[in-house]
């Protein structure tokens, strides 16, 4: 049986800032392989650059995840480079916020191709390596939002709760593999995600409260490497955490 995170291999998609870059700084400094995906190829190769100058071992991958070719890419490489995939992070997201009402029909669709359909792509990428090793875990980042539902952020909650109905199926469906499997929902956290929304007025009044009580992506990251750590008989389904000051 298996403990800990020195020496796994971990796939992170959305490593170019934020949850995903603080993640991928964290598992490096504590000996797993880091290979980076996200769409700004210049930050990721910065990151692995910096990694890898610390001794770590990180490789960045120019990934759009709305591509299912350039993921499997991602996690293929992954594989070709360490010999294995143990852990995918599918991380990239969207959160555009804005009433229905303003019929932002274009920002839907964008937020369903990241926010779901990449999520399933780097499960169709990372699945057939994990069935094969018969070993593996797969962590999907959902939010508060896919707990609660508030006005202006209806698509957005709505993608957040499918990834968490999708991450329930295939926690069900892959116990004769021994993958396990996380819904990681984070509440405010001081990230980008912020500068998405392309509604003046929702970005100003959302970024004044976030300004006041977001956590660091530091603690995002801390909670990636709890449940990675823990051994392989130990699945940990589920964790969703907010900044003490957060009511919603």
């Amino acid at each position: 049986m298996s403990q800990g995170i020195e020496n796994k291999v971990v796939v992170i998609t959305g490593a170019s800032s934020g949850l995903g870059e603080a993640t991928a700084r964290h598992l490096a400094e504590r000996g797993a392989s880091v290979v980076l995906g996200a769409r700004r190829a210049d930050r990721i190769a910065a990151l692995a650059e910096e990694l890898s100058a610390k001794g770590h071992k990180a490789k960045a991958v120019q990934t759009e995840v709305t591509d299912r070719h350039q993921v499997k890419n991602l996690v293929d490489t992954a594989v070709d480079a360490f010999g294995r995939i143990d852990v995918i992070l599918n991380n990239a997201g969207l959160m555009p916020l804005a009433p229905l009402e303003r019929l932002k029909v274009d920002e839907w669709d964008r937020m369903i191709d990241v926010n779901i359909k990449g999520v399933l792509y780097g499960i169709a990428a990372a699945l057939p390596h994990m069935k094969a090793q018969k070993s593996g875990h797969i962590i999907n980042v959902s939010s508060v939002y896919g707990h609660v539902v508030d006005p202006g952020a209806a698509v957005y909650c709505a993608t957040k709760f499918a990834v968490r109905a999708l991450s329930e199926g295939l926690r069900k469906e892959v116990k004769p593999y021994n993958i396990r499997t996380t819904i990681i929902s984070p509440g405010a956290v001081s990230t980008e995600l912020l500068e998405h929304i392309s509604e003046k007025d929702i970005q100003a009044g959302t970024k004044e409260f976030v300004s006041k009580i977001a956590i660091s992506a530091d603690t995002f990251a801390r909670t990636v490497a709890f449940a990675v750590n823990e051994p392989d008989d130990v699945d940990i389904n589920e964790i969703l955490f907010r900044p003490t000051a957060q009511p919603v």
